[in-house]
Protein backbone atom coordinates (compact mmCIF):
# COMPACT_ATOMS: atom_id res chain seq x y z
CA UNK A 1 0.00 0.00 0.00
CA UNK A 2 1.28 3.43 -0.65
CA UNK A 3 3.08 5.29 2.11
CA UNK A 4 0.67 8.12 2.54
CA UNK A 5 -2.25 5.88 2.41
CA UNK A 6 -0.40 3.78 5.01
CA UNK A 7 0.62 7.06 7.27
CA UNK A 8 -3.42 8.68 6.85
CA UNK A 9 -4.55 4.97 7.87
CA UNK A 10 -2.68 4.81 10.55
CA UNK A 11 -3.82 8.55 11.78
CA UNK A 12 -7.08 7.25 11.83
CA UNK A 13 -6.45 4.36 13.55
CA UNK A 14 -5.33 6.32 16.77
CA UNK A 15 -8.54 8.40 16.57
CA UNK A 16 -10.97 5.67 16.01
CA UNK A 17 -9.60 2.97 17.49
CA UNK A 18 -9.65 0.67 14.31
CA UNK A 19 -6.91 -1.77 14.24
CA UNK A 20 -4.61 -2.11 10.92
CA UNK A 21 -4.86 -5.82 10.71
CA UNK A 22 -5.17 -6.97 7.42
CA UNK A 23 -4.85 -3.17 5.80
CA UNK A 24 -1.56 -3.99 4.26
CA UNK A 25 0.21 -1.49 6.49
CA UNK A 26 3.21 -2.09 8.44
CA UNK A 27 2.32 -0.13 12.37
CA UNK A 28 5.82 0.47 13.22
CA UNK A 29 7.24 1.40 9.90
CA UNK A 30 3.38 3.93 9.16
CA UNK A 31 4.43 5.97 12.27
CA UNK A 32 6.79 8.14 10.34
CA UNK A 33 5.98 11.73 9.66
CA UNK A 34 3.50 12.43 7.61
CA UNK A 35 4.78 16.02 6.77
CA UNK A 36 6.28 16.92 3.14
CA UNK A 37 9.49 16.85 2.27
CA UNK A 38 10.64 20.55 1.05
CA UNK A 39 13.10 18.52 -1.10
CA UNK A 40 10.31 17.13 -3.00
CA UNK A 41 6.98 17.58 -5.20
CA UNK A 42 4.57 14.90 -3.42
CA UNK A 43 2.86 16.83 -1.39
CA UNK A 44 -0.94 16.17 -2.02
CA UNK A 45 -3.45 14.10 -1.23
CA UNK A 46 -4.19 12.36 -4.20
CA UNK A 47 -7.88 13.21 -4.86
CA UNK A 48 -6.80 16.85 -3.90
CA UNK A 49 -7.58 19.84 -6.89
CA UNK A 50 -5.78 23.27 -5.92
CA UNK A 51 -7.53 26.11 -5.23
CA UNK A 52 -5.73 29.15 -5.93
CA UNK A 53 -6.22 32.49 -3.27
CA UNK A 54 -6.30 36.07 -4.30
CA UNK A 55 -2.47 37.34 -4.35
CA UNK A 56 -2.52 38.19 -0.82
CA UNK A 57 -2.78 35.05 0.48
CA UNK A 58 -6.24 34.64 2.12
CA UNK A 59 -7.67 31.40 1.57
CA UNK A 60 -10.68 30.95 -0.90
CA UNK A 61 -12.40 29.42 1.90
CA UNK A 62 -13.52 32.46 3.00
CA UNK A 63 -15.30 33.30 -0.11
CA UNK A 64 -17.56 30.65 -0.30
CA UNK A 65 -18.77 29.27 -3.68
CA UNK A 66 -22.63 29.31 -4.58
CA UNK A 67 -23.14 26.12 -3.07
CA UNK A 68 -25.15 26.05 0.10
CA UNK A 69 -22.78 26.33 3.36
CA UNK A 70 -23.75 26.19 6.88
CA UNK A 71 -21.04 26.97 8.99
CA UNK A 72 -20.95 24.58 12.22
CA UNK A 73 -21.35 24.81 15.27
CA UNK A 74 -18.29 25.11 17.68
CA UNK A 75 -16.26 22.08 18.21
CA UNK A 76 -15.64 19.94 21.72
CA UNK A 77 -19.54 19.41 21.64
CA UNK A 78 -18.98 15.66 21.01
CA UNK A 79 -21.36 13.45 22.08
CA UNK A 80 -22.31 9.30 21.62
CA UNK A 81 -24.50 10.60 18.41
CA UNK A 82 -21.03 12.79 17.39
CA UNK A 83 -18.78 10.33 17.92
CA UNK A 84 -15.67 9.70 14.88
CA UNK A 85 -16.77 7.28 12.51
CA UNK A 86 -14.81 3.87 11.35
CA UNK A 87 -12.21 5.03 8.43
CA UNK A 88 -11.51 1.91 6.26
CA UNK A 89 -8.67 3.19 4.68
CA UNK A 90 -10.97 3.88 1.45
CA UNK A 91 -14.08 4.09 0.12
CA UNK A 92 -15.75 3.05 -3.18
CA UNK A 93 -18.77 5.80 -2.70
CA UNK A 94 -18.10 9.38 -2.06
CA UNK A 95 -15.15 11.30 -3.31
CA UNK A 96 -13.26 14.42 -1.79
CA UNK A 97 -13.61 16.78 -4.19
CA UNK A 98 -11.50 19.68 -3.24
CA UNK A 99 -10.03 21.43 -0.21
CA UNK A 100 -6.97 23.12 1.20
CA UNK A 101 -4.21 21.32 2.05
CA UNK A 102 -2.04 24.18 4.09
CA UNK A 103 -3.90 26.50 6.64
CA UNK A 104 -1.59 29.38 7.98
CA UNK A 105 -1.95 30.75 11.39
CA UNK A 106 -1.79 34.27 10.36
CA UNK A 107 -0.72 38.00 11.32
CA UNK A 108 -0.65 41.42 10.49
CA UNK A 109 0.31 40.58 6.98
CA UNK A 110 -1.09 37.74 5.88
CA UNK A 111 -4.72 37.14 7.01
CA UNK A 112 -4.13 33.79 7.51
CA UNK A 113 -7.28 30.79 7.14
CA UNK A 114 -9.87 31.37 10.05
CA UNK A 115 -11.77 28.13 8.50
CA UNK A 116 -11.31 24.95 6.87
CA UNK A 117 -13.04 24.18 3.92
CA UNK A 118 -13.93 21.09 1.97
CA UNK A 119 -16.20 20.04 -0.66
CA UNK A 120 -17.13 16.61 -1.09
CA UNK A 121 -19.39 14.39 -3.14
CA UNK A 122 -20.91 12.20 -0.38
CA UNK A 123 -22.93 8.50 -1.29
CA UNK A 124 -25.62 8.72 -3.73
CA UNK A 125 -29.07 9.90 -1.92
CA UNK A 126 -27.21 11.56 1.07
CA UNK A 127 -29.04 14.47 2.37
CA UNK A 128 -25.74 15.43 5.02
CA UNK A 129 -22.75 15.05 5.71
CA UNK A 130 -20.48 15.66 9.65
CA UNK A 131 -16.65 15.97 9.84
CA UNK A 132 -14.65 15.92 12.47
CA UNK A 133 -10.85 17.20 12.42
CA UNK A 134 -8.50 15.19 15.12
CA UNK A 135 -11.30 13.28 16.04
CA UNK A 136 -13.26 16.11 17.46
CA UNK A 137 -17.09 16.95 15.99
CA UNK A 138 -17.07 19.67 13.45
CA UNK A 139 -20.40 20.13 12.75
CA UNK A 140 -23.08 19.41 9.90
CA UNK A 141 -23.66 20.37 6.18
CA UNK A 142 -26.08 19.94 3.63
CA UNK A 143 -25.83 18.43 0.83
CA UNK A 144 -26.91 20.75 -2.37
CA UNK A 145 -27.07 18.76 -5.81
CA UNK A 146 -25.39 16.28 -4.67
CA UNK A 147 -22.19 18.02 -3.16
CA UNK A 148 -21.74 18.97 0.56
CA UNK A 149 -19.25 21.78 1.50
CA UNK A 150 -17.37 21.45 5.16
CA UNK A 151 -16.62 25.22 6.91
CA UNK A 152 -15.55 25.22 9.88
CA UNK A 153 -13.44 27.67 12.12
CA UNK A 154 -9.55 26.68 12.82
CA UNK A 155 -8.61 29.61 14.94
CA UNK A 156 -8.01 27.36 17.84
CA UNK A 157 -6.24 24.53 15.87
CA UNK A 158 -2.59 24.49 16.70
CA UNK A 159 -0.42 23.88 14.36
CA UNK A 160 0.37 20.59 12.68
CA UNK A 161 -0.83 17.77 10.73
CA UNK A 162 -4.95 17.43 11.31
CA UNK A 163 -7.03 14.45 10.22
CA UNK A 164 -10.26 14.72 8.60
CA UNK A 165 -13.25 12.18 8.51
CA UNK A 166 -16.04 12.60 6.95
CA UNK A 167 -19.32 10.54 6.81
CA UNK A 168 -22.66 10.77 5.88
CA UNK A 169 -26.43 10.54 7.07
CA UNK A 170 -24.95 9.02 10.59
CA UNK A 171 -23.61 6.37 9.07
CA UNK A 172 -20.51 5.35 11.81
CA UNK A 173 -18.41 4.41 8.92
CA UNK A 174 -16.56 7.62 7.25
CA UNK A 175 -16.66 7.46 3.14
CA UNK A 176 -13.72 10.60 3.39
CA UNK A 177 -10.49 10.29 5.65
CA UNK A 178 -7.83 13.17 4.76
CA UNK A 179 -5.56 16.04 6.17
CA UNK A 180 -4.51 19.07 6.11
CA UNK A 181 -1.61 21.05 7.82
CA UNK A 182 -1.76 24.34 9.80
CA UNK A 183 0.96 26.13 10.28
CA UNK A 184 2.52 29.60 10.56
CA UNK A 185 4.11 31.51 7.25
CA UNK A 186 7.69 30.88 5.97
CA UNK A 187 8.58 34.09 4.14
CA UNK A 188 10.68 34.67 1.74
CA UNK A 189 12.44 37.64 1.32
CA UNK A 190 14.66 38.16 -2.16
CA UNK A 191 17.04 41.00 -2.54
CA UNK A 192 19.08 43.05 -4.77
CA UNK A 193 21.64 45.56 -3.68
CA UNK A 194 22.77 47.89 -6.15
CA UNK A 195 26.28 48.63 -5.56
CA UNK A 196 26.78 50.34 -8.97
CA UNK A 197 25.33 53.89 -10.03
CA UNK A 198 23.88 52.57 -12.84
CA UNK A 199 22.77 49.05 -14.37
CA UNK A 200 23.22 47.59 -18.46
CA UNK A 201 20.19 46.84 -20.43
CA UNK A 202 21.06 42.79 -20.32
CA UNK A 203 21.60 43.38 -16.27
CA UNK A 204 17.88 44.65 -16.09
CA UNK A 205 16.13 42.10 -18.60
CA UNK A 206 17.55 39.32 -16.47
CA UNK A 207 15.94 40.96 -13.80
CA UNK A 208 12.40 41.50 -15.28
CA UNK A 209 13.29 37.42 -16.83
CA UNK A 210 12.92 36.64 -12.79
CA UNK A 211 9.36 38.06 -12.55
CA UNK A 212 8.67 36.26 -15.76
CA UNK A 213 9.97 32.85 -14.42
CA UNK A 214 8.64 33.55 -11.04
CA UNK A 215 4.92 35.31 -11.22
CA UNK A 216 4.75 35.24 -7.20
CA UNK A 217 7.99 36.54 -7.13
CA UNK A 218 8.19 40.04 -4.85
CA UNK A 219 11.64 41.66 -4.48
CA UNK A 220 13.02 44.23 -2.74
CA UNK A 221 15.54 46.73 -4.56
CA UNK A 222 17.74 48.36 -2.28
CA UNK A 223 18.86 51.23 -4.47
CA UNK A 224 21.75 53.56 -4.61
CA UNK A 225 21.37 57.40 -4.12
CA UNK A 226 24.26 57.54 -6.26
CA UNK A 227 22.66 56.82 -9.64
CA UNK A 228 21.38 60.82 -8.84
CA UNK A 229 25.06 61.73 -8.17
CA UNK A 230 27.46 60.26 -10.24
CA UNK A 231 28.71 62.10 -12.78
CA UNK A 232 29.04 59.34 -15.34
CA UNK A 233 25.66 58.72 -15.62
CA UNK A 234 23.53 61.00 -17.90
CA UNK A 235 20.24 62.42 -17.17
CA UNK A 236 18.71 60.25 -19.81
CA UNK A 237 19.98 56.90 -17.77
CA UNK A 238 18.97 58.34 -14.62
CA UNK A 239 15.57 59.02 -15.62
CA UNK A 240 15.72 55.52 -17.71
CA UNK A 241 16.60 54.04 -13.93
CA UNK A 242 14.08 55.85 -12.27
CA UNK A 243 11.35 54.21 -14.98
CA UNK A 244 12.23 50.71 -14.37
CA UNK A 245 12.23 50.86 -11.11
CA UNK A 246 8.36 52.67 -11.18
CA UNK A 247 7.96 49.81 -13.44
CA UNK A 248 9.40 47.35 -10.38
CA UNK A 249 7.23 48.91 -8.24
CA UNK A 250 4.18 49.51 -9.71
CA UNK A 251 3.59 46.17 -12.27
CA UNK A 252 5.07 43.76 -9.90
CA UNK A 253 4.49 45.13 -5.88
CA UNK A 254 8.66 45.74 -5.65
CA UNK A 255 9.62 47.62 -2.64
CA UNK A 256 12.34 50.04 -3.28
CA UNK A 257 14.65 50.30 -0.36
CA UNK A 258 17.62 52.04 0.41
CA UNK A 259 21.92 50.82 0.26
CA UNK A 260 24.63 53.14 0.51
CA UNK A 261 28.29 52.34 -0.11
CA UNK A 262 29.79 55.62 0.45
CA UNK A 263 30.88 57.03 -2.99
CA UNK A 264 32.41 60.40 -2.75
CA UNK A 265 30.60 62.20 -5.25
CA UNK A 266 27.18 61.06 -3.19
CA UNK A 267 28.79 62.12 0.34
CA UNK A 268 30.59 65.39 -1.07
CA UNK A 269 26.95 66.57 -2.01
CA UNK A 270 26.67 66.84 1.85
CA UNK A 271 28.16 68.69 4.67
CA UNK A 272 30.05 65.37 5.69
CA UNK A 273 33.73 64.66 4.45
CA UNK A 274 34.19 61.81 2.13
CA UNK A 275 36.58 59.53 3.92
CA UNK A 276 38.97 56.83 2.05
CA UNK A 277 39.37 54.63 4.61
CA UNK A 278 38.87 51.98 6.35
CA UNK A 279 38.31 49.85 4.06
CA UNK A 280 36.60 46.24 3.35
CA UNK A 281 38.58 45.89 -0.24
CA UNK A 282 41.90 44.70 -1.69
CA UNK A 283 42.98 48.54 -1.39
CA UNK A 284 43.51 50.19 1.69
CA UNK A 285 42.43 53.65 0.57
CA UNK A 286 39.75 53.95 -1.88
CA UNK A 287 39.20 57.55 -3.31
CA UNK A 288 35.83 56.68 -4.87
CA UNK A 289 34.63 56.14 -1.20
CA UNK A 290 32.94 52.81 -2.37
CA UNK A 291 34.74 50.17 -0.31
CA UNK A 292 34.91 52.44 2.65
CA UNK A 293 33.25 51.18 5.66
CA UNK A 294 29.96 52.81 6.96
CA UNK A 295 30.37 52.28 10.17
CA UNK A 296 33.31 54.63 9.93
CA UNK A 297 30.64 57.61 9.30
CA UNK A 298 29.65 58.51 12.88
CA UNK A 299 25.49 58.43 13.68
CA UNK A 300 25.59 62.51 13.07
CA UNK A 301 26.96 61.95 9.48
CA UNK A 302 25.11 58.92 8.79
CA UNK A 303 21.83 60.58 9.36
CA UNK A 304 22.67 63.66 7.10
CA UNK A 305 23.71 60.87 4.44
CA UNK A 306 20.38 59.63 5.23
CA UNK A 307 18.77 62.69 4.74
CA UNK A 308 20.20 63.64 1.46
CA UNK A 309 19.25 60.07 0.57
CA UNK A 310 15.50 60.01 1.19
CA UNK A 311 15.58 63.35 -0.31
CA UNK A 312 17.09 61.95 -3.35
CA UNK A 313 14.42 59.08 -3.68
CA UNK A 314 11.05 61.42 -2.62
CA UNK A 315 12.30 63.93 -5.59
CA UNK A 316 12.23 61.04 -8.33
CA UNK A 317 9.13 59.28 -6.63
CA UNK A 318 10.63 56.46 -5.51
CA UNK A 319 8.60 57.07 -2.06
CA UNK A 320 10.62 57.15 1.23
CA UNK A 321 12.15 54.28 1.73
CA UNK A 322 11.80 52.28 5.01
CA UNK A 323 14.01 49.45 4.30
CA UNK A 324 18.01 49.57 4.51
CA UNK A 325 21.51 47.55 3.89
CA UNK A 326 24.77 48.91 4.49
CA UNK A 327 27.48 48.13 1.48
CA UNK A 328 29.71 45.52 2.94
CA UNK A 329 26.87 44.72 5.52
CA UNK A 330 28.93 47.23 7.51
CA UNK A 331 26.84 48.65 10.20
CA UNK A 332 27.18 49.29 13.73
CA UNK A 333 24.87 50.08 16.71
CA UNK A 334 25.50 53.84 15.98
CA UNK A 335 24.47 53.25 12.19
CA UNK A 336 21.32 51.46 13.06
CA UNK A 337 20.49 54.20 15.85
CA UNK A 338 20.97 56.55 12.52
CA UNK A 339 18.45 54.44 10.83
CA UNK A 340 16.08 54.68 13.22
CA UNK A 341 15.90 57.92 14.13
CA UNK A 342 15.17 58.41 10.47
CA UNK A 343 12.10 56.03 10.52
CA UNK A 344 13.39 52.86 8.82
CA UNK A 345 11.83 49.86 10.68
CA UNK A 346 14.13 47.28 8.40
CA UNK A 347 18.07 46.68 8.85
CA UNK A 348 19.25 43.66 6.88
CA UNK A 349 22.72 44.07 7.42
CA UNK A 350 23.45 41.34 9.68
CA UNK A 351 25.03 39.09 7.35
CA UNK A 352 25.81 35.04 7.11
CA UNK A 353 29.41 35.55 7.18
CA UNK A 354 30.89 32.37 6.52
CA UNK A 355 29.22 32.04 3.29
CA UNK A 356 31.57 34.81 2.33
CA UNK A 357 34.76 31.97 2.22
CA UNK A 358 35.68 33.29 -1.24
CA UNK A 359 36.67 36.32 0.05
CA UNK A 360 39.40 34.06 2.58
CA UNK A 361 41.99 34.35 0.07
CA UNK A 362 42.17 37.80 -0.25
CA UNK A 363 44.16 40.39 1.75
CA UNK A 364 40.60 42.29 2.20
CA UNK A 365 38.83 42.91 5.71
CA UNK A 366 35.31 41.89 4.14
CA UNK A 367 35.90 38.70 5.37
CA UNK A 368 37.17 39.30 8.76
CA UNK A 369 35.37 42.18 9.74
CA UNK A 370 32.07 40.55 8.73
CA UNK A 371 33.26 37.49 10.76
CA UNK A 372 33.75 39.37 14.04
CA UNK A 373 30.76 41.84 13.38
CA UNK A 374 28.02 39.44 12.81
CA UNK A 375 29.32 36.39 14.82
CA UNK A 376 26.38 34.99 15.59
CA UNK A 377 24.75 35.10 12.54
CA UNK A 378 24.20 31.85 10.55
CA UNK A 379 22.11 29.96 8.18
CA UNK A 380 19.06 29.85 10.50
CA UNK A 381 19.49 33.55 12.05
CA UNK A 382 15.84 34.86 12.59
CA UNK A 383 14.62 38.51 12.87
CA UNK A 384 15.12 40.52 15.83
CA UNK A 385 15.46 43.88 17.66
CA UNK A 386 18.99 44.38 18.28
CA UNK A 387 20.37 45.45 22.14
CA UNK A 388 21.47 49.02 22.37
CA UNK A 389 24.28 47.19 24.38
CA UNK A 390 24.82 44.73 21.39
CA UNK A 391 23.80 44.59 18.53
CA UNK A 392 23.88 40.62 18.38
CA UNK A 393 21.55 40.01 21.27
CA UNK A 394 18.15 40.62 21.06
CA UNK A 395 17.40 42.21 25.38
CA UNK A 396 16.32 45.27 26.45
CA UNK A 397 17.03 48.05 26.15
CA UNK A 398 16.76 47.22 22.30
CA UNK A 399 16.80 49.38 19.18
CA UNK A 400 13.44 50.51 17.18
CA UNK A 401 14.37 48.80 14.49
CA UNK A 402 13.98 45.56 13.01
CA UNK A 403 17.25 43.36 11.99
CA UNK A 404 17.10 40.85 9.60
CA UNK A 405 19.81 38.98 8.80
CA UNK A 406 20.83 38.32 5.53
CA UNK A 407 20.98 34.43 6.17
CA UNK A 408 20.76 33.49 2.77
CA UNK A 409 23.80 35.71 1.06
CA UNK A 410 23.71 36.49 -2.63
CA UNK A 411 24.03 34.99 -5.32
CA UNK A 412 27.54 36.17 -5.84
CA UNK A 413 28.26 33.72 -2.70
CA UNK A 414 26.21 30.76 -2.78
CA UNK A 415 25.01 28.04 -5.35
CA UNK A 416 21.87 27.27 -5.87
CA UNK A 417 22.31 23.85 -4.09
CA UNK A 418 23.75 26.38 -1.06
CA UNK A 419 20.36 28.15 -0.90
CA UNK A 420 18.38 25.44 -1.34
CA UNK A 421 19.94 23.81 1.69
CA UNK A 422 19.85 27.28 4.04
CA UNK A 423 16.19 26.55 2.88
CA UNK A 424 16.12 23.64 3.76
CA UNK A 425 17.33 24.12 7.28
CA UNK A 426 15.04 27.21 7.67
CA UNK A 427 11.67 25.06 6.78
CA UNK A 428 12.41 20.91 6.85
CA UNK A 429 8.95 20.47 5.70
CA UNK A 430 5.97 19.94 7.46
CA UNK A 431 3.76 22.93 9.74
CA UNK A 432 5.93 25.01 11.48
CA UNK A 433 5.10 26.09 15.38
CA UNK A 434 7.08 29.65 14.74
CA UNK A 435 7.11 32.19 12.15
CA UNK A 436 10.48 31.92 9.97
CA UNK A 437 12.20 33.73 7.70
CA UNK A 438 14.38 33.57 4.14
CA UNK A 439 17.07 36.09 3.01
CA UNK A 440 18.45 35.71 -0.69
CA UNK A 441 19.53 37.78 -3.21
CA UNK A 442 22.09 39.16 -6.00
CA UNK A 443 23.71 42.25 -7.23
CA UNK A 444 21.90 43.59 -10.54
CA UNK A 445 26.07 43.81 -11.88
CA UNK A 446 26.47 40.33 -11.34
CA UNK A 447 23.64 38.27 -12.61
CA UNK A 448 25.44 38.61 -15.81
CA UNK A 449 28.70 37.52 -14.76
CA UNK A 450 29.45 33.32 -14.80
CA UNK A 451 26.70 31.52 -13.49
CA UNK A 452 24.78 33.59 -11.20
CA UNK A 453 21.58 34.26 -12.51
CA UNK A 454 21.18 30.84 -12.98
CA UNK A 455 22.32 30.63 -9.59
CA UNK A 456 19.36 32.64 -8.28
CA UNK A 457 16.86 31.99 -10.40
CA UNK A 458 17.25 27.79 -9.57
CA UNK A 459 16.79 28.50 -5.95
CA UNK A 460 13.50 30.43 -6.97
CA UNK A 461 12.24 27.00 -8.97
CA UNK A 462 12.91 25.24 -5.92
CA UNK A 463 11.02 27.78 -3.79
CA UNK A 464 8.09 27.98 -5.88
CA UNK A 465 7.23 24.43 -5.15
CA UNK A 466 6.12 25.66 -1.63
CA UNK A 467 4.26 28.36 -2.46
CA UNK A 468 0.73 29.05 -0.02
CA UNK A 469 -0.40 31.09 -2.64
CA UNK A 470 -1.07 27.89 -4.93
CA UNK A 471 -1.89 25.46 -1.77
CA UNK A 472 1.54 23.56 -1.81
CA UNK A 473 3.18 24.68 1.18
CA UNK A 474 3.92 27.83 3.68
CA UNK A 475 6.08 30.04 1.77
CA UNK A 476 5.91 33.47 1.15
CA UNK A 477 7.19 36.15 -0.98
CA UNK A 478 7.18 39.28 0.87
CA UNK A 479 9.01 42.93 1.24
CA UNK A 480 11.34 43.19 3.83
CA UNK A 481 10.09 46.52 4.71
CA UNK A 482 6.85 44.46 6.23
CA UNK A 483 8.95 42.54 8.33
CA UNK A 484 8.53 44.47 11.55
CA UNK A 485 4.06 43.88 11.11
CA UNK A 486 4.85 40.27 11.22
CA UNK A 487 7.88 40.00 14.31
CA UNK A 488 6.37 42.88 16.12
CA UNK A 489 8.66 44.74 19.13
CA UNK A 490 7.88 43.03 22.71
CA UNK A 491 10.69 44.53 24.59
CA UNK A 492 10.16 47.88 26.29
CA UNK A 493 13.06 49.98 27.79
CA UNK A 494 11.85 50.66 30.88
Amino acid sequence: MPTQTCNLLFLFAILTGAALQGSGCDTESSEGSTQPDPSTDDLEVEERTTETPNANGPSTDDNPTSEETTESKPTGTQDADTAPPFWPGSAEDGEVLSYRQWSLIGDEVTPGDPHFQATVRPPEGSGYVEAWIDGVYAGRFPVSDSVAVIRTPVNAVPPGSHAVLVSADGSDTAFAGFEFFRSHPFYVFVTNDWDNSDNTARQYRLQETLHANHPELVMTHFVGPYTFTDPAVSQARRTYNVEWLHGMRDDHGDEIGLHIHPYCHFVNTTSVTCRTQPTFGTAKIDRTGYGVMLWSYTKDEVEVLLDEAIELFEQNDLGTPMSFRAGGWTAKIHTLLALANKGFVVDSSANNWPRLEEWQKYEADLYPWNKEAWSTIGDTSQPYYPSLDNILTDTAPALDILEVPDNGSLADYVTTDEMVEIFQKNWPGGPLDETQSLVIGYHPPSLDWKDFFSRIDGALEHIDQFLYVHGNGPVIYEMIRNAPRIWPKTLTND
